[in-house]
């Protein structure tokens, strides 16, 4: 028990927040990066499971509207053949998707809805919105 508690003790919340002042070598958002690779006319695709406890959807979806980028697509259901997989919003330069269901590791939780954002990104094209993509 003695080693267990001197464990937890090392990893305490000013150990951790001493680690989180102190680093340097990336940034603390992507919300730069994101705008260089639009303005560089990349195709930008955030994705989301929608029960993710670590990075929630919220959050996601509060720093994609710091960037201010006008909607051109507005939030809407996409489908897995007759089921909602998720919800997408489509925005001058990059598309933000949400897998139902999926926690932080999208691909292993969902992973035919993971294959389905996967497909729709290579072939340039939106979500589906109707339940007639496999």
């Amino acid at each position: 028990m003695g080693d267990l508690q001197l464990y937890f003790e090392s990893c305490s919340m000013n150990f951790s927040d001493l680690i989180n002042t102190n680093w340097g070598d990336s940034p603390r958002s992507m919300l730069p990066i994101y705008k260089e690779l639009i303005a560089a006319g990349l195709r930008i695709w955030v994705f989301s499971g929608d029960t993710d406890a670590v990075i929630p959807l919220t959050s996601t979806r509060y720093s994609i509207d710091a960037l201010g980028l006008p909607t051109t697509t507005s939030w809407y259901p996409w489908y897995d053949k007759k089921q909602v997989g998720g919800w997408s919003q489509v925005y001058e330069g990059l598309t933000l998707v949400t897998v139902r269901g999926a926690g932080h590791e999208v691909p292993l939780h969902r992973p035919q809805q993971a294959l389905i954002l996967f497909q729709q990104f290579l072939k340039g094209e939106p979500m589906p919105k109707n339940g007639t993509v496999v």
